[in-house]
């Protein structure tokens, strides 16, 4: 290929990110990514809230500028026992999880009824709608590109139990990650246990529903057996190897293994205490790079012999900000640095389309209905 042809189509890529908090931090910080996260910064400057959260990366403008096409919007509850700041919004029983769930499906709802730049993405039609919107300068129409947002709920406790998943389905939620930490379906993180009894039950109706798992955040013996169990697509939407930070937060090479064999994808988050087990919050920034980031992919690619099964899952907003992010990102409009930077490291133009939006193009394909 010329060089000024890999040039264009490395320009012309879109990204696909595997985990966004977006409606959580809407309800619980009033962040609307409906403004730039610049914006949102100002407006918070001298409030509690980038303590608790970091500086913001998240806007709609910041997203169409990085040519963030497709993010998995969460639907994220947590837990008080594991609350650190008077600002969270917590549950205390399951009609509380299950209110503040349904609540955050409404902000997306409200968000793409307000926005034609904004999208919910249920159905393949959907999808291709919103990848159209991308491509169309390129065949003669008019540029009026689009965010699509796919709802995965990260912690099931909001499923108040298991036969209630087909009316979150209906809501639009495709992806379910059973536990943050431990939930009434299985253990997770700081929280060891396997799955419940309601857990498994949960696994059969999300099959019977085709909907995907998300690995993230289950304890490792709950996320074996569900593996064993779930015949579905499957994932771990923003999961680091463990290899690398060795918690119980990210994954063995035993799970990134079987989630490449089940044809899974591995979201890789571009948080400094994810990529560097020396490096804590209030370090400075700098000291991890995109190097870092490029190391974190490709342990996975080099650990199932491809490149097939990674992507970016960046997590951005969800506990961490600006400050906590490789020097080259200061929002999420500089996600497309991280393919320039897979290529400096010798990554070829297709291994890096297919980790920037491809693998997650893909499950998408295979997960959503006509």
């Amino acid at each position: 290929m010329e060089d000024d042809e890999r040039i264009e189509r490395q320009s012309e890529l879109v990204v696909i990110d595997g985990h966004q908090d977006l409606a959580y931090n809407a309800l619980a910080y009033g962040r609307d990514i409906r403004r730039s996260a610049l914006d949102t910064r100002r407006r918070e400057k001298g409030s509690a809230i980038p303590r608790t959260n970091g500086q913001c990366m998240i806007g709609l403008p910041e997203l169409l500028q990085g040519r963030v096409a497709i993010v998995f919007g969460t639907v994220f509850v947590m837990p008080a026992r594991r609350s650190e700041s008077s600002l969270d919004i917590t549950y205390r029983d399951v009609q509380q999880a299950h209110s503040q769930g349904m609540a955050q499906l409404d902000v997306y709802r409200r968000w793409a009824d307000d926005m034609a730049e904004i999208v919910l993405v249920g159905e393949r039609g959907d999808l291709e709608m919103v990848l159209r919107s991308w491509r169309g300068a390129g065949d003669g129409g008019e540029f009026e590109p689009r965010v699509g947002i796919v709802p995965l709920m990260e912690n099931a406790d909001p499923i108040r139990e298991p036969a209630e998943l087909e009316l979150w389905v209906e809501r639009g939620t495709r992806i379910v990650g059973p536990s943050w930490a431990g939930s009434r379906y299985a253990g997770g993180v700081g929280e060891p246990a396997p799955l419940t009894d309601l857990g498994r039950e949960l696994l059969e109706v999300m099959e019977d529903l085709d909907v995907a798992l998300d690995l993230s955040h289950m304890a490792e013996p709950a996320a074996i057996e569900a593996m064993d169990r779930f015949g579905g697509v499957v994932l771990a939407s923003h999961s680091n190897p463990a290899a690398i930070l060795p918690t119980d937060r990210h994954l063995s090479d035993p799970l990134i293994e079987r989630i490449a064999e089940r044809d899974g994808v591995i979201g890789i988050v571009p948080y400094n205490g994810f990529l560097r087990p020396d490096w804590y919050p209030g370090e400075r920034k700098d000291r991890t790079t995109l190097t870092d980031v490029v190391r974190a992919i490709d342990y996975v690619c080099q650990r199932v012999g491809d490149a097939d099964h990674v992507a970016i899952g960046s997590d951005f907003d969800g506990g961490f900000g600006s400050e906590s992010a490789p020097a080259q990102i200061d929002t999420v409009a500089d996600l497309p640095k991280i393919a320039e930077a897979l290529r400096e490291h010798g990554f070829e133009l297709k291994h890096t389309e297919a980790i920037m939006f491809g693998n997650w193009l893909r499950l998408l394909q295979h997960l959503l209905p006509e």
